[in-house]
């Protein structure tokens, strides 16, 4: 969807629901199912219910045309047995996906039915890339999905978080999984200038695993073409000074934390919330770090949820960007 019409959609949005809705960001809050009050009794006042918004038009109000919004998304993969289940989780992504409509989004674990099911409700004006860690479409993926009217990619590609990082599915440091990297060069159609998207999901067991791991990805970002840079992931690692992946990637690689940098930005919780109770400035393991000539203006971590269900056990973080 064109960046002017979203923003007309959206501001219509705001104007009209902003004083009704109940809880942006939060449960979706269910009709009154008592019985209605007698013939001529005035009865309690009804509910005024809205739409569910945007919580980042929410939080920093409509796009402008030179904005990119960008989401990080651990989906968390898809099961069928227990609570939690993707087929009760993915209605929620899908309303939440359908009311923020990033412009590019870098998600994790998603395997290769539930990254096609994403890509369903997303709908037409979206595209989606990346191999699955296993190799060619087996295992967890993690696929870039992107608008395609606002980008175009030029090239992309895959790599292992390994000491071989061209064999698919390799696997060495100790890590407890075989992690990988899935990035590409993209053109923005509105503006022309040209960037790179790369999508992570580091070990949730060996720090010594994600520290070489780190080190790849500061490598091979050194060897790409001198663009701006927005890098997306579940690093398993806390978004402070406590993380040497944190210290490598926002020191030696001098990439910046937008958590940090967007003057605007909603309240801080652990990404992390296995379907439990938000903790307040918890534990921050999913990042969105850019290179420092990209500019944040507004960040979030969405906790939308729908009659308690959240569509992932974890909150993606959003953020609003503007390219050099």
């Amino acid at each position: 969807m064109p960046n002017h019409v979203r923003a007309a959609r959206s501001l219509g949005l705001l104007v009209l629901v902003l004083a009704c809705v109940p809880g942006v960001g939060g449960d979706v809050v269910p009709p009154s199912t008592g019985p209605p009050p007698p013939a001529g009794a005035a009865g309690p006042p009804s509910p005024v219910f809205g739409p569910p918004m945007s919580a980042m038009e929410v939080l920093a109000g409509p796009a402008r045309p030179s904005d990119l919004d960008v989401m990080t998304f651990n989906l968390r993969y898809a099961g069928s047995a227990g609570a939690n289940t993707w087929a009760q989780r993915r209605p929620v992504m899908r309303t939440l996906l359908t009311l923020e409509q990033p412009d590019l989004i870098g998600t994790q674990e998603g395997l290769p039915d539930q990254v096609r099911d994403v890509a369903a409700d997303l709908g037409e004006g979206y595209a989606h890339f990346g191999l699955g860690r296993e190799g060619g479409d087996n295992g967890e993926h993690m696929a870039i999905f992107y608008n395609t009217a606002r980008l175009r990619v030029l090239r992309s590609g895959d790599f292992w978080l390994s000491a071989t990082p061209q064999v698919p599915g390799s696997i060495s440091w100790g890590s407890a999984h075989v992690r990988m990297v899935t990035w590409a060069l993209f053109t923005d159609r509105s503006s022309g200038h040209r960037f790179f998207a790369v999508n992570t999901h580091l070990d949730n067991v060996s720090e010594n695993a994600r520290r070489h791991a780190a080190e790849l990805i500061m490598t091979t970002l050194a060897g790409f073409e001198k663009l701006p840079v927005v890098l997306t992931g579940d690093f398993n690692s806390p978004g402070d000074g406590t993380s040497q992946v944190h210290r490598l990637l926002t020191g030696r690689a001098g990439l910046r934390d937008t958590w940090t940098t967007a003057p605007i930005r909603g309240p801080a919780w652990a990404t992390i919330h296995n379907y439990q109770a938000l903790v307040p400035d918890g534990e921050r393991d999913d990042w969105i770090l850019t290179t420092p000539d990209v500019t944040a203006s507004a960040i979030l971590m969405n906790t939308y949820r729908d009659h308690g269900q959240y569509p992932s056990d974890h909150l993606p973080v959003q953020v609003r960007v503007r390219l050099p």
